[in-house]
């Protein structure tokens, strides 16, 4: 499975120079936050699969201007294909406003997930906007990752977590980064495509969660 991941910046080559063959190969499209609703918009017009996205700490507009038909996974799991994709947007709280948190903010979202995580048999991919603390994140306060995702990813070792918010051109840009847990760290600012092979998550319908696998399997092709 084929997944484009953007995040921050609008890719020129996707939008003002978009071309069918661009994305061709592509499965999913997960945004990871501050993008212009009209490019989710856009790309998920011009492609025609799903796309997935939570909240950067700029995307109040989406307030009054939501990407339209496009999926929000804040504080969801939502399953694609038998990956589990677990959002969480928002950045460190640095200053009023929505899509902002602190520490014990985003402690608390996580906590109210642990019912779901216990159906679903946990998660393969997660996806935020901020970092995790001390991985791809920064000294300023702003741009401070949270150190409850580390626990996240202790607890659960998805495959993947991706994450934006940390930009280019703020220098000593990584990326891709090996978390401890063993889950591969991609910052996907601007864009990133990434493969996920059938062993890095469940068959479908296989999580060990049997309530969650009995719902999974009684889903109708065209669901997926």
């Amino acid at each position: 499975m084929n997944i484009l991941c953007i995040a921050d910046e609008e890719d020129r080559g996707l939008w003002d120079y978009y071309r069918s063959e661009k994305l061709k190969d592509v499965d999913l499209i997960i945004s990871c936050g501050d993008l212009d609703p009209d490019y989710l918009q856009f790309l998920v017009t011009v492609k025609g699969c799903p796309l997935l996205y939570v909240h950067g700490n700029h995307d109040e507009k989406y307030a009054v201007k939501p990407p339209l038909g496009c999926i929000c996974i804040e504080d969801s799991i939502y399953n694609f294909r038998g990956v589990r994709i677990l959002g969480l947007g928002g950045s460190l709280r640095y200053k009023p406003g929505e899509h902002m948190y602190s520490e014990r903010e985003m402690r608390r979202r996580i906590s109210r997930l642990g019912a779901r995580l216990m159906i679903t048999g946990g998660f393969d991919i997660l996806v935020t906007h901020a970092p995790a603390r001390g991985y791809g994140d920064q000294d300023d306060l702003p741009h401070q990752g949270f150190s409850c995702f580390n626990t996240l990813l202790e607890k659960y070792h998805p495959a993947y977590m991706l994450h934006g918010h940390v930009h280019k051109s703020y220098g000593n840009f990584i990326r891709e980064r090996n978390h401890p847990s063993g889950t591969v760290l991609i910052n996907a600012c601007e864009k990133a495509m990434i493969t996920v092979s059938e062993d890095q998550h469940p068959e479908r319908g296989k999580t060990g969660s049997p309530l969650y696998d009995l719902y999974i399997r009684m889903k109708k092709d065209t669901d997926w």
